[in-house]
């Protein structure tokens, strides 16, 4: 699917559960990709995210399990709760340095994601935020981290390195 530059919006559940959706090409006119917008396209590989959007909704991509990399653009700034919820074929991705936001559980269940750098811009890392993310190896928590939620990196069964700095005052 190529959505044409004429659209400068696309709703809630747009193209929620559309299970046999392999890729997606979305044009500049996007500002944000929306709540649950993109949640249970299981078949979904490719998408790439333009330079226009700044913020990525809550559930966008839950269960997209056949997704398998994604460059978070540095337009984008806030990524929305349960976001990559369950995309359990998400190897790689990288996140913008501008993002200051990332909702709770935005990477949970993310079994095959085995490396993410937290941009310097965060500032805390939320609720359950890696939970079940139990590829993951190595993560590295920058300076500007002052807290770290409940459940973070639970179920993180290969995790063997992580180094907190002391800004952080409390972790969950």
């Amino acid at each position: 699917i190529k959505i044409p530059s004429s659209v400068t919006s696309i709703g809630k559940v747009a193209f929620k559960n559309c299970s046999k959706l392999e890729e997606i090409e979305i044009t500049s006119s996007i500002a944000l990709i929306d709540d649950d917008i993109f949640n249970g396209c299981s078949s979904l590989i490719k998408i790439e995210i333009p330079s226009s959007v700044t913020s990525i909704g809550y559930a966008a991509f839950s269960e997209c399990t056949s997704l398998r990399e994604l460059i978070i653009p540095d337009s984008v700034i806030s990524i929305g709760e349960f976001a990559f919820n369950e995309c359990s074929s998400l190897i790689k991705i990288k996140i913008s340095s501008f993002v200051t936001s990332i909702g709770n559980s935005a990477f949970q269940g993310c079994s095959k994601l085995e490396k993410i750098e937290i941009p310097s811009s965060v500032t805390s890392i939320g609720e359950y935020l890696f939970n079940g993310c139990s590829s993951l190896i190595k993560i590295e928590i920058p300076s500007s981290v002052t807290s770290i939620g409940d459940g973070a990196f639970q179920n993180c069964s290969k995790l063997e390195e992580i180094e907190i700095p002391s800004s952080v005052t409390s972790i969950g």
